[in-house]
């Protein structure tokens, strides 16, 4: 039940909330999108500690969708190539009064596509 409370929180809301890994502490404010129920997120910048690289290092953390708090795994989707268009679209009609809509469909933002699958 949970899990369709936060997918219907990140499909209303603009902004949620990740926590990548298990050692930090606050969670970060971030953009996701629903695709086919999966819930996706693109990293805007490249530092070497970004919330992208920790859940490279470890699978485990959090979302937080207004007051729920998830456990998730996060990975690089198997299926990036095929569903990237898809999530593009979302994140282009989602964010389209954003200026970063169109940058975060584009090059190595599209290469920084994490999903996340919520822990059961």
């Amino acid at each position: 039940m949970n899990k369709k409370k936060a997918l219907q929180y990140i499909c209303e809301n603009d902004i949620s909330g990740i926590k990548a890994g298990l050692e930090r502490e606050t969670f970060l404010d971030i953009w996701m999108v629903v695709v086919n129920g999966r819930i996706f997120a693109r990293s805007w910048g490249f530092a070497e500690n970004s919330w992208y690289n920790s859940f490279l290092k470890d699978s485990c953390g959090q979302i937080k969708c207004g007051d729920i708090i998830l456990n998730i795994n996060a990975h690089i989707p198997d299926d990036l190539v095929d569903i990237t268009p898809s999530i593009n679209q979302v994140y282009l009609t989602k964010y389209s009064t954003k200026q970063y809509a169109k940058p975060i469909t584009e090059g190595k933002h599209v290469e920084k596509t994490m999903e996340f699958i919520v822990c059961e």
